[in-house]
């Protein structure tokens, strides 16, 4: 695998525009039946609170076969959502949506070694952000350890789900090779992250100005919040194309990284 320029990251945004626009309603349809069924989910008594976590790579796939299926021109169709469902990825998927958990709690556990368990009460809401509790804490000594620990894991688990899906990787080969993909275009990662960063907070703020804090701005926002969060998974796909290459319907082999088309 070659180094990619930091412009790349600017590419796959681009090529993740077009893909939505080749498919728009279908996609935003597939994210508002995943939203549904996350809210289900979470419904379930007693595994309502780690469930939709559990499956956030289960339903990553069906976002990416969705890309696959626009790349041959075949319609996007509700039946994708279940794509991860299939065997032999489902339980692989579920062992990385667990994973993910393991990690987040021991990224947050660590952070509470420094502030006192300040950041966690305050993502959990037992803490109101203008406690003065926070200006006594080093909230900011915790979260840098909590990313410091964090950031490694989520380029592991970056493209651990289509690998597992397509490439029928085993749950730890999957998690090192994506790492290493990360790691090897990282200076695309980090152009792909602004550029995202900045149209996200751009056009947060330019419906705020027009608007101001009123309900049509909230009318707004949230088609928008939508239509960007279904373009990133586009251009996530774009990213995982370029550096993997194409797949389709039915999973391959391993690939082998050094030889991969870049």
């Amino acid at each position: 695998m070659e180094k990619l320029p930091a412009r790349t990251g600017w590419l796959w945004l681009k090529q993740g525009f077009g893909l939505f626009r080749q498919q728009p309603g279908a996609l935003s349809i597939l994210f508002l039946g995943y939203m549904l069924m996350m809210l289900i989910a979470g419904m379930i008594p007693l595994l309502g609170q780690v469930l939709p976590v559990l499956l956030v790579p289960v339903f990553s796939v069906a976002f990416m076969q969705a890309n696959a299926n626009i790349d041959q021109k075949k319609r996007v169709l509700p039946k994708v959502l279940l794509s991860g469902f299939h065997q032999p990825a489902l339980w692989p998927l579920l062992s990385l949506g667990l994973l993910y958990l393991v990690v987040a709690a021991l990224a947050i556990g660590a952070s509470a070694l420094v502030d006192g368990g300040i950041f966690w009460q305050l993502i959990t809401g037992q803490l109101d952000p203008k406690s003065p509790l926070i200006e006594d804490s080093n909230l900011g000594g915790g979260l840098l350890l909590a990313l410091f620990i964090y950031v490694p894991c989520i380029m592991a688990f970056w493209f651990a789900a289509p690998l597992i899906y397509w490439q029928q990787m085993k749950l730890g080969k999957a998690v090192f090779y994506s790492f290493f993909a990360v790691l090897r275009t990282f200076r695309a990662f980090i152009v792909f992250g602004a550029a995202w960063f900045a149209i996200s907070v751009v056009g947060s703020q330019i419906v705020m100005l027009v608007f101001g804090r009123s309900e049509a701005a909230i009318v707004l926002m949230v088609p928008m919040s939508i239509m960007l969060t279904v373009i990133m998974h586009s251009s996530f796909y774009a990213s995982y194309r370029q550096i993997f290459g194409q797949h389709y319907d039915q999973p391959t082999p391993p690939v082998n990284l050094d030889k991969t088309p870049s």
